[in-house]
């Protein structure tokens, strides 16, 4: 696949007359959704950014730590207001024709009502994901990260307390995906199921 946007077919705008007016409905029949979930230092956010970067224009990132860390600075616990921030912030893109990707560690037990309230409400088609990584191979990929102001902020022991072995929704609503898969192997596996390889992005 090509990357970035793909020329030549870019439409004007998103059809917004194909909103739902159904109580709790979100986005259209056109529009994906798509989770990423997983333990720090798993690869959320640069699946999230190669998903951009092979679909172009209009696809938004909905980031938790960017939500809850950035905007907030709230700290991760139950009925935190940054729960309800990804939620408004996911369904309002879509409410407006973006394809939305949400990712972050997002706790099942935090995060799991909302996002299976969201995935039922989504008119399109959606595919959440949980990106698995054993907690030997998450402190060597910490280890790597070329921020060094991160690593000191963010030990060994912070991501002890942090791990979660398989934190999965219930309902089997996610594809685990191990760490043999490559990133663009990754990407290109999300991009075929939701379908996002074959719709055009809008030149916003």
């Amino acid at each position: 696949m090509a990357t970035g946007p793909r020329g030549g077919a870019n439409r004007t705008g998103p059809h917004r007359e194909a909103l739902s007016t159904a109580p709790g409905a979100v986005g259209t029949e056109d529009t994906r959704l798509v989770v990423i979930r997983g333990n720090s230092a798993s690869g959320k956010s640069s699946v999230a950014a190669g998903l951009r970067t092979e679909f172009g224009r209009n696809l938004a990132i909905v980031g938790q730590d960017n939500l809850r860390r950035t905007v907030l600075r709230e700290r991760d616990r139950p009925m935190a207001a940054n729960i309800g921030l990804i939620d408004l912030t996911a369904r309002y893109a879509l409410d407006h024709g973006f394809h939305v990707v949400v990712e972050g560690i997002l706790y099942a037990d935090h995060y799991g009502p909302m996002l299976r309230d969201l995935v039922r409400a989504h008119r399109g088609v959606t595919r959440c994901y949980y990106l698995h990584v054993p907690y030997a191979e998450t402190l060597l990929r910490h280890a790597t990260k070329p921020d060094a102001e991160y690593l000191q902020q963010v030990t060994e022991d912070h991501l002890r307390d942090w791990y979660r072995e398989k934190d999965l929704l219930p309902d089997a609503l996610e594809t685990v995906i191990d760490p043999a898969s490559t990133l663009e192997a990754t990407v290109q596996q999300i991009l075929r199921e939701s379908g996002l390889d074959h719709v055009l992005p809008v030149d916003r």
